[in-house]
């Protein structure tokens, strides 16, 4: 049995090409870097963490691109994992600055909690995002009036001004889809979020609409999962998996609470979930019957 490989480290170039995902991609690729430089040359984490007079969990939250980065402990690891070239070093202490820049969504930064800070700088950068919603519309398609009316729903006393930002924010992030590299999304609704009323008729009409328009669009698959299927593989709740364009960054899937959100990365759990995306993508109708569907629902308002 040959000796297994270390995992490659994403190149420079790869880390350039994810900037569009602001400080939280460029966390996670220089998390990611640094993570596979010290497991290559077999040294521990409590090893490294003592390098930099860190402990073994604020270590591994580096590692994972959940925390901020310090220009000095990212020094002293490359100079622990044997990284002397100017260049090279510069590269990564550039990755840092990068790292620490606020994302334009800190311009809205009153109007999300801190868990979803980390889920709008990985869609930013995604290439294919692939969804499925149960109660709502994703957001990445709602109306403005819809998207109030969900808002209203989480937050029954929030004063109209928060509420307008949220909504802002949520307009913000749909323009990604129409950028000259919009990526892939891939959504499957259920069928209860298209029965169900929300925010009356005319908004109801008026979003079905916007999702007849987006399934237009050539980088926009959408599904619908109808009634009659049953139960299916997703029924414990909305599922999203992120997907990016280096191929040494590994797919995320989101997992959305109520109050926080889980971010999973590891391959056996990414494996399952995407096993249960393929499930409801074959299961759910084909893109040409869902818009027809949509025009029947539509009809029927």
């Amino acid at each position: 049995m040959t000796a297994a490989q270390p995992e490659p480290v994403p190149s420079g170039q790869e880390v350039l090409s994810l900037r569009r995902g602001g400080p939280t991609v460029q966390r996670v690729v220089l998390g990611t870097r640094l993570r596979r430089l010290r497991e290559s040359l077999g040294i521990s984490r409590d090893a490294a963490a003592s390098a930099i007079r860190a402990s073994d969990a604020k270590l591994c939250r580096m590692e994972l691109g959940r925390v901020g980065f310090k220009s000095r402990d990212v020094a002293d690891l490359l100079t622990l994992y044997g990284v002397h070239d100017p260049d090279e070093r510069q590269e990564f202490l550039d990755s840092v600055r990068r790292a620490n820049e606020p994302g334009w969504w800190r311009a809205y930064g009153d109007a999300y909690p801190t868990w979803f800070e980390q889920h709008l700088g990985l869609e930013e950068a995604a290439s294919l995002i692939r969804t499925y919603e149960v109660q709502f519309v994703p957001g990445l398609l709602q109306t403005p009036e819809y998207a109030e009316a969900v808002v209203r729903l989480g937050h029954r006393v929030a004063d109209p001004d928060a509420v307008a930002r949220r909504v802002a924010l949520r307009m913000s992030r749909q323009e990604l889809l129409t950028r000259p590299d919009a990526p892939r999304l891939w959504v499957v609704v259920d069928e209860a979020a298209l029965r169900r009323p929300l925010g009356g008729t005319e908004v109801m009409r008026a979003q079905l609409k916007r999702l007849i328009e987006a399934a237009a669009l050539p980088n926009v698959t959408l599904q619908v999962l109808p009634f009659h299927v049953g139960g299916h593989a997703a029924a414990g709740g909305p599922v999203t998996v992120l997907r990016f364009p280096v191929p040494d960054l590994p797919d995320i899937v989101y997992l959305e609470q109520l109050s926080s959100a889980l971010y999973l990365d590891k391959p056996e759990e990414v494996d399952h979930y995407l096993a249960v995306m393929d499930r409801l993508s074959m299961v759910a109708s084909p893109a040409a019957e869902s818009v027809a569907f949509l025009e029947r629902v539509l009809k029927e308002m």
